[in-house]
């Protein structure tokens, strides 16, 4: 299975630690955030990744390289518009191949293992959930018997990732430029076809200062 990194935000409200350096290169504990997930995905037996990059992106080109110091290769999606999450992942299929594989955020930090996710996948996604953090406490979708739905006024929900397995199939009827991946997968829900998981391990949206912060204590915790 291949694995993405969807890298090519811009990291506005980390400001000013992005004016001059992509969001996914902002240091946690002496390391890129980038890095955490390169390295995890190498011990979880990825051996192919790929990383889409926009603001500032050839940064994270010269400092992650050909990927061989991490033992896994990586190659590189340069966008010079945004895509967005869709249009991104979209661009990107050609390279990809024509099975599943896994995707995950660069602005996120956990201790998903991502090898867990190294299996066949029985519909058109995958996502892996976690509980409402402070900031979005609404959360996005409902699990119920691992199927994945749209949110419910009756129901509770949870938060989306930012990790999932996509199939290719996913994108069937896509058209090149700039779209959301969420539309897609409330399609993929109402058809039965995402499964899901909650996650109840260590999570952060590292989206702002405090939440950065939030990153360095687990770090000095001994995560």
């Amino acid at each position: 299975m291949k694995a993405m990194i969807l890298a090519a935000g811009k990291g506005e409200r980390l400001r000013p630690l992005t004016l001059h350096t992509p969001k996914p290169l902002v240091q946690a504990a002496g390391m890129p955030l980038i890095e955490y997930h390169v390295r995890a995905l190498a011990a979880a037996g990825f051996r192919e990744l790929l990383i889409n990059h926009a603001w500032l992106g050839q940064q994270i080109e010269d400092y992650l390289g050909d990927g061989a110091r991490f033992g896994l290769s990586i190659g590189y999606s340069a966008e010079g518009e945004p895509l967005e999450t869709g249009g991104g992942i979209f661009r990107a299929l050609p390279r990809l191949g024509d099975q599943p594989f896994l995707v995950v955020n660069g602005d996120i930090f956990t201790d998903y293992p991502f090898a867990a996710l190294r299996r066949p996948l029985a519909g058109l996604a995958h996502l892996v959930l976690v509980d409402n953090p402070a900031h979005h406490r609404a959360g996005d979708f409902c699990l119920e018997q691992e199927r994945v739905h749209d949110a419910r006024a009756d129901q509770p929900c949870l938060t989306y990732s930012g990790i999932a397995v996509l199939s290719p199939r996913l994108f069937d009827g896509c058209q090149p430029g700039a779209f959301k991946l969420a539309p897609l997968l409330r399609r993929a829900m109402a058809a039965g076809q995402a499964s899901g998981e909650r996650y109840a391990g260590r999570w952060v949206d590292v989206g702002t200062h405090e939440r950065l912060a939030e990153v360095e204590r687990l770090l000095a915790q001994g995560y």
